[in-house]
């Protein structure tokens, strides 16, 4: 534990002892996946029609919505066809199921059946079907480590859907709580609203709910105010989750027009400054 603690080179050991430890895990899992076998084939043929019929009503729901999504996109597309805009590209990614729980009270974190050998690296985000969950920090062959959104030490740059201002967001030690920082206390912010990826870290792509505010307290004489958030991912309860495969971002180095830019931003800039000579009361006694 001490070398763990004070030597980086313990993580190559590690994540050797998680591909050994990997045949355990799943044994472990076996029982519960029995249990869950069993419940099923014993459920009466009533509940089996019962869920046939909320699954059939549900399908219709969302095939009506998708119907309406095709609109929405094909009217998206035209729309950025018009403002010369680059298509939005889809993001790829692969499922995973959950294989344990960390023990420790004060640490959210748990551990996946996908690792390296399924395309898993440190940093990857992850989602459930409600929202984000959080990301990889330990990856081994067979499994991975995931850091929840909820802990403490986790945070990331969110937007507010109502009106884009920009926030970070930090786990509280709550599965079902996390903080908003540095929200100054004139801004517009209510409870209700949404908090959704910005992807300004580059990290997480952007659009993915990730929690909804709950409580905003202004305190007199306090620049910021309190805010707190409650996840939309279902920490506690999720089984399945996805590994996203957000693609890289691309800076002014990597875009061929990025030197016109960089000269177009100079010129600009000596325009502004010749501008502002121009307007002073010391340019007009200038010959």
């Amino acid at each position: 534990m001490f070398a763990d603690q004070h030597f980086s080179r313990m993580e190559t050991l590690r994540a050797q002892l998680s591909t050994v430890v990997a045949p355990i895990q799943w044994a472990v899992s076996v029982p519960s996946n029995l249990l869950s076998w069993g419940t099923l084939a014993l459920s009466e043929q009533q509940e089996l029609m019962d869920e046939n019929r909320r699954l059939r009503e549900k399908m219709l729901t969302l095939s009506h919505r998708g119907q309406r999504m095709a609109s929405l996109e094909a009217e998206n597309s035209e729309l950025r066809e018009v403002l010369n805009a680059a298509q939005e590209r889809d993001v790829a990614y692969i499922t995973a199921e959950l294989i344990s729980l960390d023990n420790d009270p004060f640490s959210h974190r748990m551990v996946v059946n996908r690792g390296r050998r399924n395309g898993a690296y440190v940093g990857q985000p992850v989602t459930d079907a409600f929202g984000l969950v959080g990301q990889i920090t330990a990856v081994s062959a067979y499994s991975s480590r995931v850091l929840l959104l909820a802990d403490a030490s986790h945070a990331l740059p969110v937007q507010l859907t109502r009106n884009g201002l920009r926030f970070i967001v930090q786990g509280a030690g709550r599965y079902g709580k996390v903080k908003v920082l540095h929200v100054p206390d004139t801004a517009d912010i209510q409870e209700g609203d949404l908090l959704t990826t910005s992807g300004l870290a580059g990290r997480f792509p952007a659009g993915y709910p990730v929690a909804r505010v709950t409580e905003v307290i202004h305190d007199p004489g306090r620049p910021f105010a309190r805010v707190t958030a409650k996840p939309l991912a279902r920490l506690e309860r999720s089984r399945h989750f996805l590994l996203l495969f957000p693609p890289p971002q691309k800076t002014a180095a990597d875009s061929p027009w990025g030197d016109s830019l960089a000269i177009s931003d100079a010129a600009l800039s000596s325009v502004q400054r010749l501008a502002a000579a121009l307007s002073s009361p010391d340019a007009a006694r200038t010959p």
